[in-house]
């Protein structure tokens, strides 16, 4: 194959970053011999329509917004909604789209109706002279892709289209093969193996039909063949190619100061293998975790960053390798390295391994907290309890890592006790990162309150309403979408989550107000005093001597049992009045209690020790 395979991304891909599935299979195609190049088309709308705008579309992932868009791109006649039918029903819910001198309905219909055709004309003349042109596409990339892909078809009619990405995993793959006709083939699952030997039989013009991985339309039926066993070899894969990404955002004047460079260092997830989080959608098809050497992770980030001029790095993986909290991390440490980094991580993190990472340059993390109930975390799945929750947020903060989190609600068995309880303790952790927002958890496809009906039986479960206006009747819809509504069995009062909305909103507001709550202590033999300014109308100090201030600095480090204290201790009072001194803590708000833990609130007045 001489003429170069095109990778596309198209809206909306958030645009802060390159797309490392874009740069990764363009560095997998060359090592194979193919001449490859990468499109982020993305870019182009975003400055089309105005950065701050598309940002707003593409953080959204629960309504189809985004898709609503160039659903009548895509399918032409058969869209379901030329009328905007959709903005009706969400009315209010779309003013987070307001523009500055029109309403968000407005916007978006011209949007859709004067930005979305000029925009696919203008960047489908790039693809004069293309053979295969190939589309990743995650989340609400679908339309996007497919209204460029038909236009491709009726302009250049030879062209070969293949899409994939995590929006073809599974059943969603096949439908999408099966219904949409701009789709020659899709390589379902992981790439890395499929994807080349799809293109040496495109190049040599033999059948692919045999290649695992690989999807294509035969007369009214999909013939595929199933994806083999997830790529295990991560130290062969080549360094992904970013190089499109940035000369298109100079070219098109976007800002570089915010840029990060996407990097795997694993895939899968070691802790969904064993225990799948309840509401977890991830890895699809692909839950075995797999991870990289410390070395070529090491060394992929110090190319990147000497090719590209940037320090900031957003790993991909769902979680972390435990091992690299003693191999990778504190080699980073060394030398002249100054990185900024994102991961994912469990949240049983200890103070200790946070100290690591902060000094690596760990300064963002989302650990999947999602409930202050160790009763709702049991029914998630999450494998921690509520104060390793709290402990990770107190530690972060000290160190320096801001956190990314959300509370979550709506699962099977909850009690209304459950969230009555965290919306009573949220006032006494104000001083600690607050989360983003607090909601009902959405139904996503491949989490096991989906794929596991008997486990979980559900009173209704529909894909989530805002599909019907994006795909035709054509499609099933049950096959292709990835959110769903739904409702359980022995549902809660939807009042019974106002409380802890509330008091979360409450909390962020004295976050953003400044200056920011603090809860710190000052400590020396015997002695010990806390300085409580979380609320301006009950700020003030706590001072504690003897018993009282030893048994509060055992449980500053690391949730602890009464009878760990009374051990650790060595004192002759029986465990029970240690359980009363945590009692009384708690009462002043001080201390956090999750069933027989309890956990110190306070963070010591010096930092970073």
């Amino acid at each position: 194959m001489t003429e170069p395979v095109v990778l596309v991304s198209m809206p909306f891909l958030e645009v802060d970053r390159p797309s490392i599935q874009l740069g990764l299979l363009k560095a997998i195609a060359e090592q194979h011999g193919f001449p490859a190049r990468t499109l982020h088309l993305n870019l182009d709308f975003a400055v089309r329509i105005g950065l701050d705008y598309y940002r707003s579309l593409a953080e959204h992932r629960g309504r189809q917004i985004g898709d609503w868009l160039f659903s009548v791109a895509a399918f032409g006649e058969a869209a379901p909604d030329p009328d905007g039918k959709l903005l009706d029903e969400i009315g209010a819910g779309l003013s987070y789209l307001d523009g500055p001198a029109e309403p968000a309905a407005a916007r978006l219909l011209g949007t859709r109706e004067r930005d979305v055709p000029a925009y696919l004309d203008a960047v489908a003349g790039e693809f004069a002279g293309i053979r295969v042109a190939c589309f990743s596409s995650t989340f609400q990339q679908n339309t996007a892709s497919f209204a460029l892909a038909r236009l491709l078809k009726e302009r250049y009619p030879g062209i070969v289209t293949v899409f994939g990405g995590a929006n073809f995993d599974g059943d969603m793959g096949l439908e999408l093969v099966r219904t949409v006709d701009c789709i020659d083939f899709a390589v379902l699952g992981e790439g890395d193996v499929a994807f080349p030997r799809l293109l040496d039989a495109l190049a040599r013009g033999t059948d692919p039909g045999g290649i695992p991985g690989v999807a294509r339309r035969v007369g009214n039926d999909v013939v595929a063949t199933p994806p083999e066993p997830p790529y295990s070899r991560l130290d062969d894969l080549p360094v992904p190619d970013y190089g499109e990404y940035f000369a298109r955002a100079a070219r098109l004047g976007l800002p570089a100061d915010d840029v990060t460079i996407p990097f795997e260092s694993a895939r899968g997830c070691w802790w969904g293998a064993k225990h799948h989080c309840t509401f977890c959608g991830l890895n699809g098809t692909t839950m075995r975790f797999r991870a990289k050497s410390p070395a070529k992770v090491l060394g992929e980030l110090d190319r990147q960053a000497r090719r590209y001029g940037t320090f900031r790095f957003d790993a991909v993986d769902n979680i972390l390798e435990p091992s690299y909290l003693k191999e990778l991390f504190p080699a980073m440490t060394e030398g002249t390295r100054d990185y900024r980094i994102f991961y994912e991580v469990k949240a049983n993190l200890t103070r200790a391994q946070l100290k690591v990472l902060a000094r690596a340059g760990v300064d963002r993390l989302q650990p999947g907290l999602e409930s202050l109930s160790s009763e709702v975390l049991r029914l998630m799945d999450k494998g921690v309890r509520a104060a390793q929750n709290v402990n990770l947020l107190r530690w972060a903060g000290y160190y320096g890592i801001s956190v990314g989190w959300n509370i979550l609600w709506g699962f099977p068995g909850e009690t209304a006790g459950a969230y009555a309880a965290q919306a009573a303790v949220v006032p006494d952790l104000v001083h600690l990162q607050p989360p983003a927002g607090a909601d009902r958890v959405w139904l996503e496809r491949f989490s096991p309150l989906f794929t596991q009906p008997a486990r979980f039986p559900l009173r209704r479960r529909e894909p989530e309403p805002s599909y019907r206006h994006v795909y035709p009747s054509t499609v099933d819809l049950d096959r292709v979408a990835y959110f769903f509504d739904y409702e359980t069995e022995a549902a809660l009062d939807p009042d019974v989550y106002t409380p802890l909305a509330d008091a979360v909103s409450a909390w962020t507001t004295a976050w953003e107000a400044g200056p920011r709550p603090l809860l710190v202590y000052r400590s020396a033999p015997g002695f010990l005093r806390i300085h409580d300014g979380r609320q301006p109308d009950r700020a003030g100090v706590h001072t504690f001597r003897d018993p009282l201030a030893r048994i509060y600095l055992a449980c500053t480090e690391r949730p602890r049992t009464a009878a760990a204290v009374h051990r650790e201790l060595g004192l002759t009072a029986p465990v029970a009045q240690v359980e009363d001194v945590f009692r009384e803590f708690a009462a002043r708000g001080l201390m956090f209690l999750d069933e027989n833990l309890a956990l110190s609130l306070a963070l010591p007045a010096t930092r970073g020790r």
